[in-house]
């Protein structure tokens, strides 16, 4: 008998779980039955995603000896939906906004986010001026209905959109999130006359303040919902086809799991599916050793991201940006507002692009040889030099093992890319153009993390390390040289960590809701009644799947000084308010406000614009591990022949097998540590333990 419980499901021995993180270059399938493990990196099919996820799970399987029938658990993530905006590759869409209102994706915040670049570019909208329209309609900030909705405009309509071919259209007026009437009833009138149409209302999606945020939520909404439900409505099929019964779970940009159903009418939560649970594999690695202070660095076959996490908690925001124009500049992207956990993502990963420029620099992404036809070392039709040619060239890579030795890699054809595209315009070696190309690579995520810490007022020097994907071992102890950190660490199955994290995600949805009160006029029953009405929503989203599982939650107020363009987090209590909460809710957000700016406004007006509440299940922390005490040097299993940059020329370095060091033996850089997913390169800087986690710990040596 099949179990239903959530906690049976995730904590019972001999249940099984799988999970599947889709990368622009590799998928990345994870099985664990009991205490075992097993994993599959598989390259990724981009014209239909799921067949790499079918034949990933059916080969991972065979390994165990199980069928598709078996699996308890199926946890999915994705960047579908990211690749689809940065690669314009999402439906044909249109916009329908408030009489007056059409070119709000065009004036923005009317901020620039480089004030003194004259030929500032900005990132090409979603929904170009022709295939934006308006409809007479308006109702004011209080929800009061100040011009009642033209429905014979939007009647209107239909035959535009039928003759443009329109797909999908993001429906966005002024003030719906106070009052969704006239939003609701345009999606009724467009439903009669086109039938076949995707409509996204913003008061779903993003019912909250800031008109230019919500439109571009709601219009990034629509923009994918075509492309992600027919991706997920053909996993589906295919699941049923192989007699699936289990639970499956999406993975969204907040870490949390959702429903199919949920996924498929809000996708554009799922942007940073599959970053998030990075983020998760690190902080439960974080949590497993003590660290407080980490900055994860997941680096894959497409991208790189860095994520600060504070005492085993990722930093989360109501804000992101995709596709920005300015690798580094806030404001120069997309913005969703959507929940995520907040981290910065760069084009660097394994298959990021070399080329020398116009004024004779290496340059590193951020285009991408994905996994069609991929790096040239694949041998599957690319020419152009990647990280991964580079890697492989300086000796960091064993061709013959390369993905568990699914892939064969070609040497000979790397080089000759390097040599062709990076050495004949510099006069260089293939091998010091390796050489560039990894260290430019590095200091690109060097850069990235130094940005996004000092965003977030932290010092970069004081975190440790925390390196996973398939291709950040191999940079890790680079980036920690140029940045200043002191300690790295490579947990166990680093090369699939965000599938890993998938495991680990709690189901969970998010509710927000914009409403102005101010603290010296609460009304603590209005107040009370939205919170409640919001948690009963959020709870039954998440209660649907989860079975019996206990669920929690967390509620948040978003505060501000009147007149302050940006808000302050507060948390709240799980209960109703009353007017003696008046206190307590000003003490918080003053204290919060000091950290922030070092002291409050005495006897300004607060006022809370917005307010969350998240329904959770609840996952147990994992267990702290013994720390394994150091016995003495590890034996290497063979020779690496390796090209040394700064010194010049090629040098020999031990090779060691991971799962052949044994707990606290020591490996000295230089040296490659090999296992099945990855590979960990330790510098000439830093000496090598395993730790009683299983993690590789890097530590730099004495000066």
């Amino acid at each position: 008998m099949r179990k239903n419980n959530l906690e049976e499901n995730m904590n019972t021995e001999g249940t099984v779980r799988l999970a599947v993180d889709i990368g622009g270059t590799f998928t990345d399938v994870v099985l664990d039955v009991g205490n075992r493990r097993r994993t599959r990196k598989i390259l990724t099919t981009p014209a239909r995603p799921e067949e790499a996820v079918l034949d990933g799970m059916r080969l991972i399987l065979r390994d165990a000896d199980l069928r598709i029938c078996d699996i308890d658990v199926f946890v999915h993530g994705t960047t579908l939906a990211t690749n689809a905006i940065i690669e314009r590759r999402g439906a044909r869409t249109a916009l329908i906004a408030t009489e007056g209102f059409r070119d709000i994706l065009d004036i923005g915040t009317e901020s620039r986010y480089d004030q003194y670049d004259l030929s500032i570019e900005k990132p090409r909208s979603l929904v170009g001026r022709a295939r934006r329209f308006t409809v007479p309609e308006r109702v004011d900030v209080q929800g009061n209905i100040r011009l009642p909705l033209d429905e014979g405009a939007v009647r209107d309509l239909a035959p535009v959109l039928r003759q443009s071919g329109i797909e999908s259209v993001a429906v966005a007026f002024l003030h719906s999130y106070a009052n969704s009437d006239h939003e609701r009833r345009t999606a009724a009138v467009l439903r009669e006359e086109l039938p076949d149409l995707w409509i996204t209302l913003s008061s779903e999606v993003c019912p909250e303040v800031r008109e230019y945020e919500r439109t571009s939520t709601t219009v990034a909404n629509a923009y994918v919902q075509p492309l992600m439900d027919g991706y997920l409505g053909r996993m589906a099929q295919g699941l049923e086809a192989e007699q699936f019964c289990g639970a499956i779970y999406l993975v969204t940009s907040g870490g949390g799991l959702t429903s199919i159903d949920t996924a498929r009418r809000f996708p554009v939560r799922l942007v940073e599916s599959g970053p998030a649970g990075g983020a998760i594999f690190a902080a439960q690695a974080a949590a497993r050793l003590g660290e407080q202070k980490v900055l994860s660095f997941d680096m894959g076959g497409t991208t790189a991201k860095i994520c600060l996490i504070e005492k085993y908690e990722p930093h989360s925001s109501r804000v992101f940006e995709v596709d920005r124009a300015a690798r580094f500049l806030k404001g120069s992207g997309l913005p969703l507002r959507i929940p995520v956990i907040e981290m910065v993502e760069i084009g660097a990963g394994g298959g990021s692009i070399a080329h020398v420029d116009a004024l004779k620099r290496v340059t590193v992404g951020p285009e991408s040889a994905s996994s069609e036809p991929g790096p040239a070392c694949y041998g599957r039709g690319g020419c152009r030099p990647a990280v991964t040619d580079a890697d492989v060239v300086l000796g960091m890579i064993d061709p013959d093992t390369f993905a568990g030795g699914s892939i064969a890699l070609a040497p000979d054809l790397a080089r000759e890319a390097l040599a062709r595209d990076v050495g004949e315009p510099l006069g260089l070696s293939p091998e010091l153009s390796a050489y560039a190309v990894h260290e430019m690579v590095c200091e690109n995520m060097a850069s990235a993390a130094r940005v996004h810490a000092v965003e977030r007022g932290a010092a970069v020097a004081e975190h440790t390390l925390i390196a996973f994907g398939g291709a950040a071992p191999l940079h890790a102890a680079r980036v920690a040289e140029k940045i200043g950190v002191s300690r790295v660490i490579v947990p166990p199955n680093a090369g699939v960590g965000s599938a890993v994290g998938f495991l680990a995600t709690p189901i969970s949805y998010e509710l927000v809701r914009s409403r102005r009160v101010l603290l010296d006029e609460f009304d603590s029953q209005a107040v009370s009644d939205l919170l409640s009405e919001m948690a009963t929503e959020a709870r039954a989203l998440v209660e649907h799947g989860a079975q019996g599982a206990r669920v929690i939650e967390k509620r948040l107020a978003y505060m501000r000084y009147v007149g302050q363009g940006h808000e302050i987090t507060i948390e709240l209590p799980e209960r109703a308010l009353t007017e003696n909460d008046v206190p307590m809710l000003r003490a918080a957000f003053e204290a919060g406000y000091s950290t922030l700016f070092a002291r409050p406004i005495p006897g300004a007006a607060i006022e809370i614009l917005t307010w969350s509440v998240l329904a959770t299940t609840s996952i147990d922390p994992p267990q702290r591990a013994a720390p394994a005490q150091r016995n003495g040097a590890a034996k290497p299993t063979g020779i690496r022949s390796f090209f040394d940059g700064r010194l010049g020329r090629t040098i020999e370095v031990p090779l060691y097998r991971r799962d052949r060091i044994a707990a606290g033996a020591v490996v000295a850089g230089p040296a490659v540590i090999a296992e099945d997913e990855t590979s960990t390169f330790v510098s000439a800087t830093f000496d090598a333990h395993i730790d009683g986690a299983g993690c590789i710990v890097m530590d730099r040596k004495a000066a």
